[in-house]
C-alpha cells in the first residue's frame, strides 16, 4: 500500500512540474541551428534594405514550427515580409519595434512557400542596432556557434 502510495505521488509530482515547467523543456520549437528554417538563411543573398513597418505579426515560417514574429516593410521598389525570430524572444528586447517605424533592416532575400522574405540579421531603428544573426546566418537565441 505505501509503495502505491509514493509511486502515486511521484507521478503526481512529475506531472505537476512538467505542466509547470513544460514550456522551457520543449526545444527550440523549429527555430533551433538543426532546423530547416535555419538551413533556408543564405549569407550569399544578404542585402540592406530600407522602409517603413507597415504591420507586425506572429506567424509560424513552416509547418511544425512555433511561433514567430514578422513585420512588413514597405519600401520604395516593395513591400515585404520581414521575418525577426521567435516570438519568445523578440518580445522579450528592449527595443520595440511597432507600425511607422523607419527600419533598416540587413538579412538574406529567400522564397518560402513561393513567396519572397527577408530574413533578418540586423535591425536598426534611429540610432539602435540590433543583431538577430551573425554573418554566417547562426542565430543569437540559438546560443551555438559553427
Amino acid at each position: 500500500m505505501k509503495k502505491t502510495a509514493c509511486v502515486l505521488t511521484g507521478i503526481l509530482l512529475l506531472s505537476m512540474v512538467s505542466t509547470v515547467f513544460g514550456e522551457s523543456w520543449r526545444g527550440s520549437g523549429g527555430w533551433g541551428m538543426k532546423g530547416a528554417y535555419q538551413r533556408v538563411y543564405d549569407p550569399a543573398t544578404a542585402e540592406t534594405i530600407r522602409g517603413e513597418v507597415i504591420d507586425l505579426e506572429k506567424f509560424a515560417p513552416m509547418k511544425g514550427m512555433r511561433r514567430g514574429i514578422h513585420l512588413m516593410l514597405k519600401t520604395d521598389k516593395e513591400t515585404i515580409p520581414v521575418h525577426l525570430g521567435p516570438d519568445w524572444f523578440i518580445e522579450r528586447l528592449d527595443t520595440k519595434i511597432e507600425k511607422g517605424d523607419r527600419l533598416e533592416i540587413k538579412g538574406s532575400r529567400v522564397t518560402l512557400g513561393g513567396k519572397p522574405a527577408i530574413i533578418a540579421a540586423e535591425l536598426k531603428k534611429g540610432e539602435s542596432v540590433l543583431i538577430l544573426r551573425d554573418s554566417t546566418g547562426v542565430p543569437v537565441w540559438s546560443g551555438w556557434r559553427r
